[in-house]
Formats: C-alpha cells, structure tokens, sequence
C-alpha cells in the first residue's frame, strides 16, 4: 500500500511486454513458417513435374530425333530394329531415325542390318533414409543389352550393355505426384540409351 502523497507507477516495460508477446506467439509462428516451408516445397516439385511433362510433351509433338547425325553406310541400309513389342528403347529408336536418312525395314528379312535389343529393365535402390527409416532418395537403373548383326549373322557391333544411373528424391508429394515424376525420368532413360545406342552404330560402322 502506498504512502499518503505518494503516486503508484502505473507505467510498465515495453521491452519487456514486447518479449512477454512474442514467447506466446512463437509456437504459433514456428507452425506458420513450417507450414510456408511446406506449402513452398511443394509449389517447387509440382512447377519440376509440370516442366517435365512439357518437355516431354514438346518432345513427342516435335517428333524429337537427331537430324543429319543419324547415319549407317548405305550397304547396311535398310535397318530392322528387332526388340519386345512394348520396347521403349526401340519406340526412341524408330522416333530419332525418323529425321534421318536410315530407312526401317518392316520385316528382318528386308533389312540389311539387324539391330538387336536384347534385353530392358529397370531396378531401383535406396541410398538414403533419415533417423526415422523414412526413405529420403533412391538410385534409379535402366539396363539395356544389344548388338547388331546382317541377315546371315555377321556381326558388325558387338554384343554390349548400358546401364544408365541417376538418382530420385522421395518428394514430400502426393504417390501420383511420385509415380509421374519416376515415369518421366524412365522415358528419359529410354531416349538416352537410343542416343548412346545410334552414336555406337555411326562410330563403329563408318
């Protein structure tokens, strides 16, 4: 109680309120700054995924191949590209050669060469986990065996094999989100064995 004559000090600290509001307000803000972090996050994988699928859609409207490098002598041409029915690489092979002065025979026995793709698969593996055991990046593989061969089997490359590597971050996105992104990225798989595959024929063959 105070003295006659004697004024309280009504008068409070403003540094003192000041931290006294923000001890209240920070878990609130930490919740806001991770949800931000989250919602950024994912705005950043959908804009790779939605760039993706344009490329790739850009790529198949344009017809995508390699005009004017594509080449194999002219005794070997035509060339018959001899693969499983839903093969991939083969799908790549016929797109770039479209552009190209090699003509595909439809049968192997109009072909004057026989490019032969014998085998195609794909393996995955994880290559980081966080404190949890939840599954942070994977390391993607796509294996591709051929070689090529005339109509009476002499071989003119060698039988031998790609094994293509890249890795894939488990993203923080819904499972078709993931599904989309890992597709995309077999696609490119695919088109890159084809590049690899038609470089090895022009180097070997001219």
């Amino acid at each position: 109680m105070s003295k006659p004559g004697q004024q309280l000090d009504l008068q409070t600290d403003p540094r003192r309120d000041f931290q006294a509001e923000m001890s209240l307000r920070a878990p609130a803000l930490a919740r806001q700054a991770s949800a931000s972090r989250v919602r950024l996050l994912a705005s950043a994988r959908f804009a790779r995924l939605l760039v993706l699928g344009l490329v790739c859609l850009a790529q198949l409207g344009c017809g995508f191949h390699l005009r004017g490098v594509v080449e194999i002598p002219t005794e070997l041409n035509p060339l018959y590209i001899q693969a499983a029915g839903n093969s991939p690489v083969r799908e790549a092979l016929v797109d770039q050669l479209a552009g190209s002065e090699v003509a595909l025979a439809a049968t192997a026995g109009e072909a004057r060469l026989i490019l032969r793709i014998f085998s195609e698969s794909r393996s995955s593996q994880v290559v980081a986990v966080d404190s949890s055991g939840r599954v942070l990046a994977y390391e993607l593989h796509y294996f591709v065996s051929y070689d090529a061969v005339t109509p009476d089997g002499a071989q003119k490359v060698p039988a031998q094999s790609l094994d293509l590597v890249r890795n894939f971050d488990n993203p923080d996105v819904e499972v078709l989100g993931k599904q989309l992104e890992e597709a995309l990225i077999y696609q490119d798989f695919a088109r890159d064995a084809a590049d690899r595959i038609l470089m090895r024929l022009r180097v070997t063959l001219l």
